[in-house]
């Protein structure tokens, strides 16, 4: 059993090209900062004001939660990799809980993500962002968007996670958890005002799940471009980012699970 247990400790061990990942990781949401702040920010109208630091404002919650989502990726591919080397097999003989090795793993991703949300913050600070200066906009609020944010990418991380034990390979997890984070994020009022989409765009982006986070964020940040809508998750965005997420989470965690189960039995 301590022989068993040895073998366990060693490949479980952290991956020797985790600070590279954790790097690069955070590269993205600030390339992403600095060029939709500084390319865009001129052009881009907010409630009739062309300012970039209006638009920067605006954009951040979007940034925010395109990062959250995008942890999906790495989840799927991380899980696909420990599939791979037969990691999983070992973790199999041991008595646990089926589901426990996906909790840790999807909790472990969602401290990495916390990580990059918070030095992105940092960097939106310095390039311009600020909260809202109205009464509405205090600490707990700013503290509760983050919630969200987190919340959001955990539930995503789930759907990384089926994604990764439904295929073979890391390579396949990576182009699969990403492929569909595009139009997801992008069909969204993550970097643009919904209310200036085609009709039936508009209502795709208003009732995207992604969209909603981005709403809540706003809202609670007392940032810009909190466009009045009907769709009820625009109407009521924490609400709906919560109920989205925690439904995500129910679905996605139970056809993890029940995959994990067919995958090892």
């Amino acid at each position: 059993m301590r022989g068993r247990w040895g073998v366990l400790q060693s490949e479980s061990h952290p991956r020797t090209g985790f600070p590279e990942m954790v790097i690069f990781g955070l590269i993205q949401p600030i390339m992403f900062v600095v060029l939709f702040s500084y390319v865009f920010g001129g052009s881009m109208k907010i409630g009739g004001s062309t300012s970039p630091a209006d638009y920067r404002n605006f954009l951040m919650a979007g940034i925010f939660a395109q990062t959250v989502t995008f942890a999906t990726a790495g989840a799927g591919a991380g899980i696909a990799d420990d599939m791979h080397k037969g990691l999983i097999d070992r973790f199999r003989s041991l008595p646990m809980a089926r589901g426990a090795v996906l909790t840790g793993r999807t909790l472990a991703d969602l401290v990495q993500t916390a990580l990059t949300v918070l030095v992105l913050a940092i960097v939106a600070l310095l390039v311009g962002w600020r909260v809202g200066s109205n009464a509405d906009t205090n600490v707990g609020k700013v503290l509760a968007a983050f919630g969200l944010l987190l919340l959001c990418g955990y539930a995503f991380t789930w759907i990384g996670a089926l994604i990764g034990l439904s295929v073979r390979t890391p390579e396949a997890a990576t182009s699969g958890g990403l492929i569909w984070l595009f139009p997801v994020t992008f069909v969204s009022n993550a970097f643009v005002d919904s209310s200036k989409m085609t009709p039936w765009l508009r209502h795709i982006a208003e009732w995207n799940p992604f969209s909603a986070t981005v709403q809540a964020c706003r809202t609670l940040f007392g940032n810009p471009g909190v466009s009045r809508s009907d769709a009820w998750p625009m109407a009521h965005p924490v609400w709906a980012s919560l109920l989205y997420s925690i439904l995500v989470i129910a679905v996605f965690r139970t056809l993890a699970v029940r995959k994990y189960r067919s995958a090892t039995a």
